[in-house]
């Protein structure tokens, strides 16, 4: 094989290299750009401290009612976030915390605040069982 030939394949292969590396690349910053919109999962602790400075709206997303976190704000059951938007801050960026009985309900409802373009939201993780676990106190206003 003649020097010139073996010049242009190592030229082609060069190319080659440089094009696939460009592709994956721009891929790659494809998929960032696309990144999910996540939210925040705190602890009852957590919560206990942020009470210290109440600065957030406190929804409860429960459904029925099976009790409350004293200083709650709101009751918006967990699938009729929609529904309720009025209700919500109107600051996409106000601090939200959002809570249930177990935690399952209140994912779901941050899930799809943040997917709403809310860009603040917080879920208690155990929602009202790991907050009673924690030694706090659950209020159940409908036995008043």
């Amino acid at each position: 094989m003649k020097k010139s030939s073996i010049f242009m394949m190592l030229i082609f292969g060069i190319a080659a290299v440089v094009v696939f590396t460009t592709i994956s690349c721009a891929k790659e910053k494809t998929n960032v750009t696309k990144e999910k919109k996540s939210y925040n999962k705190i602890t009852a602790d957590e919560l206990k401290s942020m009470f210290e400075k109440k600065d957030f709206l406190l929804v409860n997303v429960h459904i029925p009612y099976a009790g409350e976190i004293p200083q709650t704000d709101l009751f918006i059951p967990f699938d009729q976030l929609k529904e309720h938007l009025d209700q919500l801050p109107k600051d996409k960026n106000a601090k939200i915390v959002l809570y249930c009985r177990s935690g399952h309900m209140s994912a779901i409802a941050a899930k799809e605040l943040t997917e709403m373009g809310f860009t603040n939201v917080y879920d208690l993780l155990g929602g009202m069982k790991a907050w009673a676990a924690a030694g706090n106190k659950i209020l159940d206003k409908s036995k008043e």
